[in-house]
């Protein structure tokens, strides 16, 4: 049985909320907006879906939700990654126990790990998982970064299906293709890098893009996949300036600002984040405007 999660692009969902909590109605209509947009997947409660800051029962309760409001109408890929691996495998065994598609499992933060921890901890998750794991390594955020060696060894490992590479290197990338491209199913965690990681043999993107311009990220990945590169690298450099200003600010602070001025979510992000700089957001909004999006 092939261990695919989906091919295309999969929206880094952002949680709508409010002073008051997560705003479950709001987050039902987004839900439901990225799918009538032909979005290929969404991850429920990553990073751009603020799951550090969710306590236990918020976190539970958004995947719960999530997975209900889909309804199987694409594959759902649950964030389930923590620095405490104890805590990452009771939340992927409920991800699974619910019906997920898949789980999104990010490099231990703060405290770290050897390479040899990551293979140990990754390997204590996939023989807790019933469903399929994708790898998210972004060094920028926790510290730690995933040697090509050690990709090696994780694809040795049941259930480590898929790979979320945001680590920015192109030649670190490349050399993964190179050690386990074959075995494990490679996709861009930069919106910046899409066509290049498609290029090397990628399956396509897990993006923040894609909350607030779904159908223009999906229309990367096609025009690529129908073989017209020329074209999806012509999209992809049409964008970067969307993409540059979504990320102008440390994600999701803009793409909740991004997503809040398309009228769907409040512009409501936790401690330690705070809103967008003014200035920023202005631009952010001036792009938007520019590529029709408002």
């Amino acid at each position: 049985m092939s261990k695919e999660i989906f091919k295309g692009v999969a929206t880094a969902l952002v949680t709508p909320m409010t002073e008051a909590g997560v705003d479950y109605e709001r987050f039902g209509k987004l839900i439901d907006w990225q799918i009538e947009q032909g979005i290929n997947a969404l991850v429920i409660a990553g990073t751009s879906g603020e799951g550090s800051t969710l306590n236990d029962a918020e976190h539970r309760q958004v995947l719960k939700f999530a997975y209900e409001r889909i309804g199987g109408r694409v594959p759902a890929i649950a964030g389930t990654g923590s620095n405490d691996t104890a805590y990452a495998i009771s939340l992927t065994r409920y991800a699974c126990d619910l019906g997920y598609d898949g789980l999104l499992v990010v490099t231990p933060y703060y405290n770290k790990a050897t390479q040899k921890g990551l293979i140990a901890m990754y390997k204590a998750i996939a023989e807790a998982a019933a469903k399929p794991i994708i790898v998210y390594n972004v060094p920028s955020r926790t510290g730690v970064n995933i040697e090509p060696a050690t990709y090696a060894e994780l694809a040795k490992i049941p259930n480590i299906a898929a790979v979320k590479e945001a680590n920015g290197n192109i030649s670190k990338i490349v050399e993964l293709f190179a050690l386990a491209g074959d075995k494990l199913d490679i996709y861009s965690g930069n919106d910046d890098q899409i066509v290049p990681i498609l290029a090397m043999g990628g399956k396509g993107v897990i993006s923040v893009l894609s909350n607030v311009a779904p159908k223009e990220t999906m229309m990367i990945c096609d025009k690529f996949f129908a073989g017209d590169v020329a074209g999806s690298a012509k999209l992809q450099t049409e964008y970067l300036d969307l993409i540059n200003a979504l990320f102008c600010e440390v994600n999701p602070i803009p793409a909740k600002a991004a997503v809040a001025e398309m009228g769907m979510c409040e512009n409501y992000v936790r401690l330690p984040l705070t809103k967008m700089e003014e200035k920023n957001r202005e631009k952010l909004i001036s792009i938007m405007k520019e590529h029709g999006i408002l």
